[in-house]
């Protein structure tokens, strides 16, 4: 009787997987081994209907006996398409494509991928894109997409930046392989801790996340693949030098340890000695810097068994001057000689992600992720004073499993947090620590045809914020053949380190005041924000090229904040919500192959956000409202050898930004209510002379706009009308860089 009923429970699942083609990508390596390869490309030619593999390898895609070539693609493999003429299984090995003599059927993977089936907006960036640029460093990784807004942050540290929907990057939640990464204290510069060298891809996701990865997600999530030790090359070597006196060194090392085990050595240095003052005001224009920045990393993968394993080890030391040129730190520190900064930071971070998919079951499987951080930072910025001190633990247990069958699958498990800070602000000592424990359940409903839905629902207990629910919902739905709709609803929670989020505020003469109201955190309440937004995404044919037209539109209603006010020129305040605060965004995309090997982008956005300040519901300062994006990418068919050229341009237009208030200063020291809109072209040539080596030549800013007055009171930095806050346009000027990458 009990084998009877294993059998009826198993007929739901048979007589479903009849129009479904499941199997498996596997790569092979030097060792003829056989390796799930994740994040495969596998679709029907010419039809709609496509998937990605999992991350063992394994994929279910709908049978439709309208198609019989299913084709399956990765980045560096060759491209193959196998003829199915009935449902069965399939077991496929992708070969490398510098191995083979013959490529069945060429078909490029996209270099940024918009997901169609998902029922989250999620936009890949690979590889690919981030060759565009030169990306020395994450925060310079989306200057070529327009999902990202890059904004610059001061007129001193040269940091940018980003934002999405609107809202700034605290509002992110950034992870790194799905553990939180720039959080806290690294929230300002944490960034530019991640060399854009190792990052093996982007996901961005558009409005609230998935409850797997936490609560704290408000207007989306970017997350980062960092590149393999078994599927990256053995050496890599990138080299990089600007006209402004920046030089930087990458290199990577892999070895394989054994069939199972492999270790890569990331290495990564990059100083700047050289001072820089276009504008004649005495302040350098970009800061001194040193850094190093070294990661190990250990991954195991072994398909027989389930189990797929990777630990991160990784150091950095980052030391910044910033200020007057003639500043000199060990004479002029804390004295009127002259006003400078410096910002040291130390960091460490480990990892550990265990996954282990059951060998009879490959659609059930558990995972475990746990970090711990510490990050120290001493700075000062004239006579302010600001050192932190941030202790980090973070664990996530998940279980996947199926509903019946693999339409209907399940996310469950718990999450455990814990944040120690210590704060010194000037004389004031600031300590506190944060825990949280929270569980989670995550449906999804995957029908690819028609309907795709995620549901999710979590609890979380935290010694400051309480206990609270976190629902999310995304829905995704093809009304018509290549067109997709997407709606997205969800809430988010956190709590603002008003602090480290704002360093920027301390390189001014401004009076920092706290009006809390009897708050967990710096005597305020925890920010708490619904999202929900809505998209539509049709991919066409036009003159046999393939194109896309996007259009979304999101909406972030604040019910609490933690307002940062500077609208009064002599102070900053921190105070909560008492009003309105919402951000509304709308962008329009069209990606088009207008020529063979010819790419064009082209993105309007249009932003709406306003918050109550002390005076009133405003437009957040600095947040241009009109924005447009062109990107345009030739390459050449590579040649028999390899080589090739690969050109790229890419043009940001912004429209007037609000400034905050300076109007009670005096007549010289006084900015206009707006700032006038611009434009930046950015351009690159790559010269690939094989596989293994290449040169680039690129440019930022190529029209060399500046802002004229980015120090407001330059000649008198410890007088009452100093602020290096209000940066609204690029401060360097041109900027000329050239590089080389070589591997084997």
């Amino acid at each position: 009787m009990k084998k009877i009923s294993i059998i009826l429970f198993w007929f739901p699942v048979l007589l479903i997987a009849q129009d479904k083609i499941e199997g498996v990508v596997l790569e092979a390596n030097s060792e003829n081994e056989r390796i799930g390869l994740s994040g495969a490309n596998v679709y029907w030619l010419n039809s709609p209907l496509g998937t990605i593999t999992q991350e063992d390898g394994t994929f279910t895609i709908p049978y439709d006996p309208k198609y019989n070539k299913l084709v399956i693609s990765y980045i560096g493999f060759s491209t193959d398409t196998l003829t199915i003429n009935s449902p069965r299984k399939v077991n496929h090995t992708l070969q490398p494509s510098n191995q083979l003599d013959e490529v069945v059927v060429e078909q490029k993977k996209e270099a940024v991928e918009k997901a169609f089936f998902s029922a989250q907006n999620v936009v890949t960036v690979n590889s690919e894109e981030l060759l565009k640029a030169a990306c020395c460093n994450l925060s310079e990784s989306f200057e070529t997409n327009p999902a990202i807004d890059v904004n610059f942050n001061d007129a001193l540290t040269g940091t940018k930046q980003i934002q999405m929907l609107g809202l700034t990057s605290p509002y992110l939640l950034i992870t790194q392989e799905n553990i939180p990464m720039v959080r806290g204290a690294s929230q300002a510069y944490g960034l530019t801790f991640t060399p854009g060298t190792w990052v093996e891809s982007i996901q961005i996701t558009k409005g609230a996340g998935s409850v797997t990865n936490g609560y704290e997600s408000i207007s989306g999530q970017i997350n980062t693949e960092l590149q393999k030790p078994l599927s990256d090359v053995p050496v890599f070597v990138n080299g990089y030098a600007n006209l402004n006196g920046r030089l930087e060194l990458n290199t990577h090392l892999n070895t394989k340890l054994s069939d199972k085990w492999s270790t890569g050595f990331y290495i990564h240095g990059n100083r700047r000695d050289v001072e820089v003052d276009n504008n004649d005001d005495g302040f350098l224009d970009i800061p001194l810097a040193n850094q190093i920045n070294v990661m190990n990393r250990w991954q195991y993968q072994n398909p027989e068994t389930g189990w797929v394993s990777f630990i991160n080890l990784r150091f950095l030391n980052d030391e910044k001057q910033v200020g007057q040129a003639d500043f000199n730190p060990d004479t002029d520190r804390f004295t009127t000689n002259a006003w400078g900064s410096e910002i040291d930071t130390r960091r460490f971070d480990s990892s550990v992600k265990l996954g282990y998919v059951f060998p009879q079951l490959p659609f059930q499987s558990f995972g475990f992720q746990a970090s711990y951080s510490n990050h120290a930072q001493d700075s000062f910025y004239g006579f302010n004073v600001y050192d932190i001190d941030h202790e980090s633990i973070y664990s996530n247990f998940l279980f996947n499993s199926i509903i019946g069958n693999t339409k209907h699958k399940f996310t469950t498990g718990l999450s455990f947090a814990y944040d120690g800070y210590e704060e010194l602000v000037n004389t004031q000592q600031f300590s506190r620590t944060d825990q949280s424990l929270g569980a989670f359940f995550e449906y999804s409903y995957t029908n690819l045809e028609k309907l795709s839905l995620t549901a999710g629902l979590r609890l979380d207990t935290h010694n400051r914020l309480g206990t609270f629910f976190t629902p999310r919902l995304h829905v995704r739905y093809t009304p018509w053949e290549r067109g997709s709709l997407r709606a997205s609803f969800g809430l988010g929670r956190r709590a603002a380190n008003i602090f480290a989020e704002n360093q920027k505020l301390f390189a001014s003469s401004r009076i920092i005041q706290l009006d809390g109201n009897g708050g967990n955190v710096y005597g305020f309440d925890a920010e708490k924000a619904v999202n929900f937004g809505f998209g539509f995404l049709q991919k066409f044919t036009w003159l046999n090229r393939p194109g896309s037209f996007s259009v979304d539109f999101y909406r972030t209603d604040f019910q609490n904040q933690v307002v940062v006010d500077w609208e009064n020129p002599n102070e900053v305040r921190f105070s909560n919500l008492d009003g309105e605060s919402f951000a509304n965004s709308l962008q329009v995309e069209v990606n088009h192959e207008v020529l063979p090997n010819v790419e064009l982008r082209m993105a309007y956005k249009y932003y709406d956000v306003e918050t109550t300040y002390q005076t009133g519901l405003l437009q957040r300062p600095l947040q241009a409202q009109h924005r447009y994006f062109a990107n345009v990418g030739y390459n050449t068919t590579p040649k028999e050898n390899g080589s090739q050229w690969r050109f790229d341009y890419t043009l940001h237009a912004l429209g007037r930004q609000r400034l905050p208030s300076t109007a009670s200063n005096s007549v010289e020291f006084q900015l206009g209510d707006f700032a006038e809109g611009y434009s930046l072209m950015n351009a690159q040539v790559t010269r690939v002379f094989s596989p293994k080596f290449e040169l680039y030549l690129g440019g930022e800013n190529l029209t060399a706009v500046r802002q004229d007055n980015p120090v407001l009171g330059a000649q008198d930095p410890f007088g009452p009308n100093f602020d290096t806050s209000i940066v609204f346009a690029p401060i360097l000027g041109r900027m000329v860089y050239m590089g080389f990458r070589f591997k084997s």
